[in-house]
């Protein structure tokens, strides 16, 4: 019976060992992986972000010629690279995981799956076709839209009673104020 316990006793001594020397290496990655960022930065340089290894916006950089572009660009730019950034995170996890839980780990095989489900990699990127703003006034007939359909004939209003003018007097001596400058 001495026998059984002993080995009892060095399985579970093993396992603790097993046990802590893998918090040992998952802790050695989240401390590896917390200090972790990315940047990105756009063809012509005018935006730039930075992420953490959560995938949260950390810094973001616009340069002053970037104030020549449309809003709408601008803000299409910081959402592209800031995907691409994110995209990069499961690069980051599986290259700290290989320095320090192994690539056999399944545990964290798993971990590296999830951060791919949640930051998968970006859409290819198409050129941008803003369109630019409506500032074309139209003046010839060929550019004009298309014309209104006719209205309806309007039926006449029924005649008045008309009410007779008043005459001026001839011997009215007013220099002509208010009266015609044809006179």
């Amino acid at each position: 019976m001495p026998d059984s316990i002993d080995a009892s006793d060095a399985m579970i001594d093993n396992w603790t060992k097993r046990l802590e020397e893998n918090a040992a290496r998952y802790q050695a990655l989240a401390d590896r992986m917390q200090g972790q960022t990315v940047t990105e930065r756009s063809k012509d340089g005018t935006v730039q972000v930075t992420i953490d290894s959560r995938g949260l916006l950390k810094n973001l950089v616009i340069a002053e010629t970037a104030a020549g572009k449309r809003m709408a660009e601008v803000s299409a730019q910081v959402m592209q690279l800031v995907q691409r950034a994110q995209a990069r995170i499961p690069e980051l996890l599986q290259q700290a995981m290989t320095e320090t839980t192994g690539t056999g780990d399944q545990a964290a095989a798993e971990i590296v799956r999830e951060a791919q489900s949640t930051f998968p990699a970006p859409p290819p990127e198409p050129d941008p076709a803003f369109p630019e703003p409506d500032r074309v006034r139209r003046f010839l007939p060929e550019d004009a839209e298309e014309p209104p359909p006719p209205a309806a004939p309007r039926t006449p209003p029924s005649p008045s009673p008309q009410q007779p003018r008043r005459r001026r007097p001839a011997d009215d001596d007013d220099d002509d104020f208010g009266g015609s400058i044809l006179s």
